[in-house]
């Protein structure tokens, strides 16, 4: 058994789509004060804030560690920082928070993920989401970061063959899934057959990549209070890191084989080796499925399925809510959407609910004991694995 050193012990989770009437302070007040409520503490008891932000030009409003004051007075003086690291901001942010427990600094941290990508005109944010790729490689690639994928699933389907019905039955699946997740901006069940078809409403975007093989562009904040293991015994709940571990890789694709998101792959064999755990002990999984075909390369780069067959897992209903290893019960960045600093955040707080035994009606699992959670930057360059184990 690993060494355990912190919990999650409170969480808070807006409503991800298109929030005309809020701000990225208002979103980040309401989830920082929720979730200070929900852990049972006061804002006093906190000793460290950390925020994951990614903006990249989303929010003129830059340098935002300090807006999680205005939640409370009492957060004054203590030490706040923001935390980025492209899409994987929220997991990133959430680490950090781990590590200052782990290091004696803090009883008692704040993550807070936040993005409002909604205000900003359609291409100024694949200019901005573009920020995130190898710019002397990618910088003029149409399509911003779906193209970037489009490509590599042009480069996956030459090599192992045509995967569209994989891909499809990823994003019906986790449409499915969504449909019970009140948090998500799209809460619809859109059925294999519309996933499967181009058409009017679901056109190519880039390259096999339809509209719905492509996360949504969405607001929203989640907050998490992550306290150490002796303290939070005390507390409501808690909901343990049975493991984590953190592989950033090359930024420039020209640099590895992009079809085996390889730190991906070192991401999970590292959290898994630490926590004395394979992937059959999982109860689920909450995925970053960009793009659909993210999901599948996933499934490869975990251990699910070999190189090249992570179609199998996708169309055999493994990964569905009632398969053996359920992924994304959440609906994924496919249906919840994907406010870039916000989604590592998300992950945790719906992987945590899970674990409790409350999560939305319809999007409880039955007695989940482990949770697995990949959360990714860029093109598998900032990769980020949590395991996560109820302990009270």
């Amino acid at each position: 058994m690993s060494t355990m050193t912190a919990c999650i012990t409170g969480w808070a989770h807006s409503k991800f789509g298109r929030l005309a009437d809020e701000t990225v302070e208002s979103l980040i007040v309401g989830v920082a004060k929720q979730a200070i409520e929900d852990s049972g503490l006061e804002a006093s008891q906190i000793d460290e804030v950390l925020l994951g932000h990614f903006n990249a030009g989303f929010s003129v409003q830059d340098f935002t560690a300090s807006l999680v004051f205005q939640a409370s007075d009492d957060f004054r003086f203590k030490p706040a920082t923001r935390v980025e690291n492209a899409c994987a901001t929220g997991s990133a942010a959430v680490h950090q928070g781990v590590r200052a427990i782990e290091a004696g600094k803090a009883r008692h941290v704040l993550v807070v993920g936040v993005e409002q990508m909604t205000t900003t005109p359609g291409p100024e944010i694949g200019k901005n989401l573009l920020k995130a790729s190898y710019l002397p490689e990618d910088g003029e690639t149409p399509a911003g970061f779906a193209g970037v994928f489009g490509k590599i699933a042009q480069a996956y389907f030459q090599k192992y063959g045509d995967q569209s019905d994989a891909l499809a039955s990823i994003a019906a699946k986790n449409h499915h899934n969504g449909a019970s997740n009140p948090f998500a901006q799209m809460q619809k069940d859109l059925g294999y057959d519309f996933c499967r078809a181009e058409s009017e409403k679901n056109p190519f975007v880039a390259g096999p990549l339809k509209r719905t093989d492509c996360s949504l562009v969405s607001d929203g904040a989640a907050a998490v209070v992550i306290s150490d293991v002796q303290s939070a015994l005390s507390m409501n709940k808690a909901v343990a890191f049975r493991s984590m571990a953190h592989s950033q890789d090359f930024l420039p694709m020209s640099k590895r084989d992009i079809l085996k998101f390889e730190g991906c792959s070192h991401a999970w064999n590292t959290a898994l080796t630490q926590a004395n755990l394979t992937l059959d002990d999982l109860s689920f999984v909450e995925t970053h499925d960009c793009f659909t075909i993210a999901e599948l390369i996933e499934y490869e780069a975990m251990g699910l399925a070999k190189p090249g067959e992570g179609a199998n897992i996708a169309l055999s209903g493994e990964v569905a809510k009632d398969g053996r290893l359920p992924v994304n019960p959440s609906g994924g960045l496919k249906s919840k959407g994907h406010p870039i600093g916000a989604t590592g955040v998300s992950m945790h707080v719906l992987s945590a609910m899970q674990l409790c035994g409350t999560a939305p009606e319809g999007m409880q699992l039955e007695a989940p004991q482990l949770a697995g959670i990949f959360n990714m930057g860029g093109a598998a360059v900032a990769n980020y694995v949590s395991v996560l184990e109820r302990i009270k």
